[in-house]
């Protein structure tokens, strides 16, 4: 008979040794997406007039309004926006176009800041289905060093108030309703605003290898 009918344990320790193996590749870190955002530490953010790539003229001041709070949760400095968008205006620069054709070199000599937070926005506004109408904004995300010119970090995001009405079911007369009520409701009630925080926090906050990473003034519990 073959040795291993008279040695059971030794095919028992064979499979436990190829289970522990397969277990251990399954187990293996992910590689960092952002070793420069890691290796530069950035402490402190200036957030740049975001370029409007929509036709809705309100959507820069809404998604400007939305970076602050999650960029400060995040662990960074963030530079008061009004003070610095009044210093671009200042010194002749009217349009966020304009604005990216400053150096990192130069804005790190008048604002002093680590890093620039450049952002676009791809959609602001309503998009209107047979039965329903919503809110939808994507936005798009690069922070630059400000110090040497490098991109640390990269991100897009996206929401909608779809979401918000979940699995709401009423049948097809209802679904008529609802969307004419929130037609007419989009003219009194900024739905994109609450929908534009909801994409930025997604861009900022942090979500798997997708958000920006913390930063130095993160809690402790965050930068882990």
């Amino acid at each position: 008979m073959s040795d291993l009918l008279l040695r059971p344990s030794r095919v028992f320790m064979v499979l436990v040794a190829l289970v522990l193996a397969g277990c251990a590749q399954i187990e293996k870190p992910a590689p960092d997406p952002w070793p420069a955002l890691r290796e530069a530490r950035p402490a402190s953010v200036l957030v740049m007039p975001p370029v409007n790539n929509t036709p809705d003229v309100e959507a820069p001041a809404s998604v400007m309004a939305h970076t602050v709070y999650p960029l400060a949760e995040r662990g960074y400095y963030v530079l008061p926006v009004a003070l610095a968008n009044e210093t671009l205006r200042r010194n002749g620069v009217q349009t966020p176009q304009d604005a990216r054709q400053i150096s990192p070199q130069r804005l790190r000599e008048v604002f002093g800041a680590d890093a620039a937070l450049y952002i676009d926005i791809r959609s602001y506004g309503s998009v209107y289905r047979v039965i329903s109408a919503d809110a939808v904004v994507t936005v798009d995300a690069r922070l630059v060093d400000l110090r040497d010119g490098r991109t640390l970090w990269t991100g897009s995001a996206t929401a909608s108030s779809a979401e918000q009405r979940g699995g709401q079911q009423g049948g097809l007369l209802g679904a008529l309703l609802q969307a004419v009520v929130e037609q007419v409701a989009s003219n009194f009630n900024d739905r994109n605003h609450q929908v534009a925080g909801v994409a930025v926090r997604r861009l900022l906050g942090g979500f798997g290898h997708k958000g920006l990473l913390p930063g130095p003034r993160a809690p402790a519990e965050a930068a882990r």
